[in-house]
């Protein structure tokens, strides 16, 4: 593979499931690299034009970048737009620190250069009856306008990094679900370390589910579970994931871009890693469906057939194979919630272990991570626009912020992967002309039966998630502590989930 830029930052206590970036840094870059930083970690700006960088731009760059048309080909799901099976009618909400001053701007040249519908709340646009919204929800008020400079504290504060989050989230989920009405819920802190900064994010969803705003909500977020108390510590902030079930909407998180490897939260500017195989909350809840991640190495014109010689090398090395597991993708066993029901019965050939070596309590017979998986790797990512500028004014660059480039880049993370899978869910809802609500019994009845999770999963064997010296997973047949049961076939897979979800 190339050498590719990679933008050593300062992160914020979240953990956010995105990793942003070109090449996978080393081990003992990963080991040693500053361990708060906004949620965005790694990037590749690609161009300032309004049009999107060619195939041709991205290769020269290193990668390949996915437009929405080549990304629904590759997982099916543009035999149901072709039905008219768009999410119409149904609302995801995305959870963002911060959000961003240009969203809806930047929403609107992203529609424009793919032929994306255009949402109500789209900067230029004319809303019209019936017509799919976009809005902004704050939660606990706005963030102060300047931060400050990332060399001051952690650089949690850094709102253009939160920036490029937001509109990966956003964008994202319109390319999937096309129709669907997106709200963006900010909130005014990125500190989610731990139960201290975990309330506000919690009480956005809260927010959601008591006002049924939502159908489907996405999570790029997360903490290794070693830095909560107990399963007690967490009662609280799961009330607001006990009230989803129960109002029958769907909630998804990114299962992290660390592999195995978590940080505990002291000391605060270079925590410890956590000293086992770990993996984040609030991915491992049993309420959530967890979405981790695969390198798609598939043609990024089309998205229909399988490329093993364009950029990244890293595709080269297995040919004929369209995925692999994303070697950051964050799974593994929980060491708070036992093995649910719904991973009782998994397919032929999977890997389930259910213990972590090294880790605290029963650790036996625990709850797997993550449950399905989507495109995750930075060098085979999608196109996302954002033109918040940088909003400091000190320090060296672009106000001593970064990304301070405004235009294309190419990003990855199982960020990607929580947005595009609660697209894919807002559609089944529609097809179901009612929410599904709570999904996970229903995508492992499905998985249960051979036919159909050949059919309607693309399994992924090939890969490790081990990021540092703490033991990883490998992908295998069927279940694995990587990608999960896989990635959707969508065409196959939510007809057969609708069905599986209306059955006791």
């Amino acid at each position: 593979m190339r050498s590719l830029d990679r933008r050593s930052l300062t992160r914020p206590v979240l953990v956010a499931a995105l990793a942003l970036g070109m090449a996978a840094p080393s081990l003992a870059q990963r080991a040693a690299a500053p361990v708060f930083r906004p949620s965005v970690a790694e990037w590749r700006f690609l161009q300032s034009s309004p049009t999107p960088p060619t195939g041709a731009a991205c290769y020269a760059a290193g990668v390949r970048c996915f437009a929405p048309a080549a990304m629904q080909q590759a997982y099916n799901v543009s035999p149901l737009h072709e039905r008219g099976l768009t999410g119409k009618g149904k609302t995801i909400a995305v959870i963002d620190s911060f959000g961003s001053a240009t969203i809806a701007n930047d929403l609107n040249v992203f529609s424009t250069a793919f032929g994306l519908p255009h949402l109500c709340g789209e900067a230029g646009v004319t809303c019209a009856p019936g017509m799919p919204t976009f809005r902004i929800l704050q939660i606990q008020g706005s963030p102060p306008p300047n931060p400050p400079p990332p060399s001051n504290g952690t650089g949690q504060e850094s709102h253009n990094l939160w920036a490029l989050e937001v509109s990966l989230d956003v964008e994202w989920a319109h390319a999937i679900a096309p129709e669907a009405d997106i709200l963006l819920v900010t909130t005014p802190t990125a500190e989610i370390l731990g139960v201290q900064g975990f309330p506000q994010m919690m009480n956005a969803v809260q927010y959601i589910v008591d006002n049924h705003l939502a159908d489907v909500i996405s999570m790029s977020l997360g903490a290794g579970e070693g830095t909560f108390a107990g399963t007690a510590s967490l009662s609280n902030l799961r009330r607001a994931l006990v009230d989803a079930q129960a109002n029958h909407i769907t909630v998804l998180a990114s299962s992290g871009d660390g592999g195995t490897s978590n940080n505990l939260k002291e000391p605060t500017k270079s925590p410890r890693l956590i000293p086992y195989p770990s993996v984040e909350w609030p991915a491992s809840d049993p309420l959530v469906t967890a979405v981790g991640g695969t390198r798609l190495c598939m043609d990024a014109t089309t998205g229909t057939t399988v490329d093993t010689t364009s950029p990244p090398a890293v595709c080269d090395n297995n040919p004929g194979v369209r995925e692999r597991a994303w070697p950051f993708a964050g799974g593994g066993y929980s060491i708070l919630f036992p093995r649910p029901d719904f991973q009782a019965t998994l397919p032929a050939g999977s890997s389930y272990v259910g213990s972590s070596v090294g880790a605290p309590g029963a650790n036996s017979e625990m709850r797997g991570v993550p449950d399905v998986a989507f495109q995750a790797s930075s060098g085979t990512g999608p196109l996302v626009y954002m033109t918040e500028p940088a909003t400091t004014a000190s320090g060296t660059g672009c106000g001593g912020a970064s990304p301070c480039s405004v235009g294309w880049y190419v990003v990855g993370g199982t960020s990607c992967s929580a947005p595009q899978w609660a697209g894919l869910i807002a559609i089944a809802d529609q097809m179901a002309g009612t929410d599904l609500g709570y999904i996970n019994a229903a995508l492992y009845k499905v998985a249960a039966d051979p036919t159909k999770y050949a059919t309607d999963f693309f399994d992924v064997t090939i890969g490790n998630n081990q990021t540092t010296s703490i033991p990883g997973y490998p992908a295998s047949t069927g279940w694995d502590a990587v990608t999960g049961l896989g990635t959707p076939n969508a065409a196959q897979l939510l007809p057969d989930l609708v069905e599986a979800a209306s059955r006791p």
